[in-house]
């Protein structure tokens, strides 16, 4: 799918939710998921999840994802999604591992939710940064490597981590909401 540069939209009280098997293909999917994605259930359950996968999203960041989720860990990151008609949504996803009785990870749950304005903006020029250091490699894995290595720059040079960044930026938002909220 080419991104045709149109914004999906939805509410900011609106979750969408998803849930993978241990290899990231799609099990479940809310409503809000489908219309935003836009697909059909049928459509989407049973599809790798990075069928929304935008191009404009680094694969360091899904690195980091995977390497923190298939640890037990949860992550939150800010993502720009593809819907089906090539249209983009943005996201604070927070993702985590589910586990079975014995405590093995058999899969993942996914709730995202809206993004202000300005903080995409800021997300986007952290991962234009990013994708320029993943494009000046030649093979995926080189590539991989070197977004995320520039990820991890960025973010120290400014004193965080990718935890630490993605809760200040959603810091400011929710302050930003109390503040409108006031007027």
């Amino acid at each position: 799918m080419v991104p045709t540069g149109v914004e999906r939209p939805y509410g900011r009280e609106e979750i969408i939710v998803s849930k993978t098997d241990t290899k990231g293909v799609i099990r479940y999917a809310n409503d809000i998921f489908l219309r935003v994605a836009g697909y059909d259930e049928s459509e989407i359950v049973g599809m790798p999840h990075n069928v929304i996968r935008h191009p404009g999203m680094p694969r360091a960041v899904f690195q980091v994802m995977w390497d923190t989720i298939s640890s037990g860990e949860e992550l939150f990151a800010y993502v720009v999604n593809l819907a089906a008609d090539g249209g983009h949504y943005w996201v604070l996803a927070h993702v985590t591992p589910t586990f079975d009785a014995t405590g093995t990870i058999v899969g993942y749950h996914s709730n995202r939710r809206w993004v202000e304005p300005e903080i995409r903006d800021e997300v986007e020029a952290v991962y234009a940064r990013v994708l320029h250091a993943e494009a000046a490699q030649q093979k995926t894995s080189d590539a991989i490597a070197a977004g995320v290595a520039a990820l991890v720059d960025e973010l120290a040079s400014a004193g965080h981590t990718l935890d630490t960044w993605v809760w200040a930026m959603a810091g400011r938002e929710m302050a930003g909401r109390q503040m409108a909220g006031a007027r």
